[in-house]
């Protein structure tokens, strides 16, 4: 049973399988950690060669920043 609408979201979003060739890792982290993980992330997989992109953020009520970082599968 849904109890709210954050719920129902989780919900279709674990059921959705975007089958578009790339990798998503979402990161859930203080706002200072967020900035480092996402730098780290364009240092390890840079734009140019991996399409790499911040796909979704949101500051969640306690401050901290929720983040989902794209990437494609391997660079050619």
């Amino acid at each position: 049973m849904v109890f709210r609408p954050r719920d129902l979201a989780d919900r279709m979003a674990a059921r959705r399988k975007p089958d578009d060739g790339f990798l998503r890792e979402t990161f859930t982290l203080p706002r200072a950690e967020a900035r480092t993980t996402a730098r780290d992330f364009f240092t390890r997989f840079p734009k140019a060669a991996y399409m790499s992109k911040v796909e979704s953020w949101r500051e969640l009520p306690g401050g901290d920043i929720e983040f989902t970082m794209r990437r494609l599968r391997s660079a050619d």
